[in-house]
């Protein structure tokens, strides 16, 4: 792929790439824009492997979503999981961000539940398309859109958004 055309791709997806990530890290925004610009990089030194130029933008998330869940990964868990979940922090969520009981809430979804959601409603994309990005089966993606959709239900209700 050509630098011109790479470039005129990022600048098409920009925008919604970056929501994805900023909703991904539940309103970190800090942490969407570290992950973004790795992605970036990544997605340059690879840009020759992108095939499907139609798919771009599926290509990048799936960079993007890999390189989310690789930072996830290396995090050290210094407080166990019900501990953690009712820090109220203000680095974990934009404080400019209208929708902070929706990220709270999102925060306390599977990564897996979590990044379907998003993709399949905040951008849009199909199951088919999920499922490519996350490299899962179509059945796996409706299962974690049915199970994302009842426990954010369930969270959202308990905070009375």
């Amino acid at each position: 792929m050509e630098r011109e055309l790479f470039i005129n791709h990022i600048k098409s997806t920009q925008r919604a790439f970056r929501r994805f990530l900023v909703a991904l890290c539940c309103g970190d925004s800090q942490l969407a824009d570290d992950i973004a610009q790795e992605s970036y990089i990544k997605a340059y030194l690879a840009c020759d492997t992108c095939c499907d130029h139609d798919k771009f933008g599926a290509w990048l998330y799936r960079i993007g979503y890999t390189t989310f869940l690789n930072h996830k990964r290396s995090e050290k868990i210094t407080a166990g999981y019900d501990e953690a979940r009712h820090i109220a922090s203000a680095d974990s969520t934009d404080s400019a961000f209208r929708y902070q009981e929706l990220y709270s809430a999102l925060e306390n979804l599977p990564a897996k539940e979590r990044t379907a959601i998003l993709l399949f409603y905040l951008e849009g994309y199909s199951v088919k398309e999920v499922a490519d990005i996350v490299d899962a089966s179509q059945v796996a993606v409706r299962q974690q859109l049915s199970r994302g959709r009842e426990h954010l239900r369930k969270l959202l209700e308990t905070t009375k958004i």
